[in-house]
């Protein structure tokens, strides 16, 4: 049987703020009885979309790497957790390459399959979690919007998100016990949502 909940580490670094709140996500959904497979992108080859455009033909990505593994257990899941600090106000490299490679099952949604805007079945929830270095007003408006858009292509919904200002030194996160608790408990939340 499939876990319920995929996470997916978006960090370049393996022990960054991130990376500490979304296992402390992990955590919470686990006490709450949901099996999780977690994956860090920086262990997994995946290139980035070249958009050669083979995917107009069936929807498949000629690219073969750890793409196809990734991409079939994301949309066996129920649930998503999906961190990544802000890098310039967007995700990081990993994690956009991630995103970019999707391209090819937004072609087969909405290039073959037609499927209407309007006609969303957002049968999986998604939790975003997210640190910036900086206290910009704006800084995590550009990660929200990617992420909801790139959900929507696996028919997901941006159920919650995450987000800590002025946080940049590994493992600064630890400092802030009230936000380790928040992550800890939206993951319990979202395997709670998706059970």
């Amino acid at each position: 049987m499939p876990p319920e909940i995929i996470s997916i580490y978006g960090s370049p670094r393996r022990k960054g703020n991130t990376a500490i709140l979304t296992q402390e996500a992990v955590r919470g959904a686990r006490d709450a009885g949901a099996g999780v497979e977690e994956f860090v992108l920086r262990d997994l080859k995946i290139s980035p979309c070249l958009e050669i455009y083979a995917c107009r033909k069936k929807g498949e990505c000629a690219i073969k790497d750890d793409f196809q593994m990734l991409r079939d257990k994301m949309l066996a899941a129920k649930g998503l957790i999906i961190s990544s600090p802000v890098f310039f106000y967007s995700v990081s490299a990993h994690t956009k390459i991630l995103m970019d490679r999707f391209q090819s099952l937004w072609v087969r949604k909405y290039w073959i399959d037609q499927i209407p805007h309007e006609a969303q079945n957002y049968n999986r929830k998604a939790l975003f979690v997210s640190v910036g270095a900086t206290h910009g007003k704006m800084l995590f408006n550009g990660v929200r919007l990617s992420m909801k858009y790139f959900l929507d292509t696996l028919d997901a919904a941006l159920w919650r998100t995450l987000t800590y200002r002025g946080i940049d030194l590994e493992g600064e996160i630890k400092t802030h016990p009230g936000y380790l608790k928040e992550a800890y408990t939206a993951g319990k939340e979202l395997a709670e949502t998706v059970l």
